[in-house]
């Protein structure tokens, strides 16, 4: 059994390479992992001819992506979202407001995020505006505005 295998990856995979590099993998990280998701090609004869074709199609996916994480990034920046939990005494909360929260209160508002992008420290326990990181793309970086209100 061979214990390293060549792919081509198709597209940018975090931690591993661009796409249309030849990289070398365990087989099943690319049996179960890369090839179902269609991220990775087993680097036979016609798929290493093809490399440089896969790098142009890469290169275009990416320069799209990043287009509409920008986008995203600026249509989220001027929206902010408003969530209503009970408090008790001395305007302390009960419970918190988490990832789960906020994306849920996005998507009310008409924009999909997801909740794994949400860089949140410890989950938000008090009243009032906080800003918290979204980490839209590996180059772009949004700025959610959440504001935790008494629920009236």
């Amino acid at each position: 059994m061979a214990s390293q295998i060549k792919v081509v990856l198709q597209q940018d995979v975090e931690h591993l390479g661009a796409g249309g590099d030849v990289v070398t993998v365990k087989p099943g990280y690319a049996r179960n992992y890369l090839i179902p998701r269609g991220w990775a090609l087993p680097a036979s004869k016609g798929n290493l001819a093809r490399v440089e074709e896969f790098k142009r199609i890469a290169s275009a996916r990416a320069t799209q992506a990043l287009e509409d994480a920008k986008s995203l990034k600026s249509k989220l920046e001027s929206t902010s979202v408003k969530l209503e939990r009970a408090v008790g005494e001395d305007a302390k909360m009960y419970g918190s407001v988490t990832a789960k929260d906020i994306e849920a209160a996005y998507a009310d508002a008409g924009i999909t995020i997801d909740r794994k992008k949400i860089i949140l420290g410890e989950a938000i326990r008090a009243l009032g505006l906080s800003d918290v990181k979204l980490k839209i793309h590996p180059e772009v970086e949004a700025m959610l505005r959440v504001e935790v209100v008494k629920k009236g």
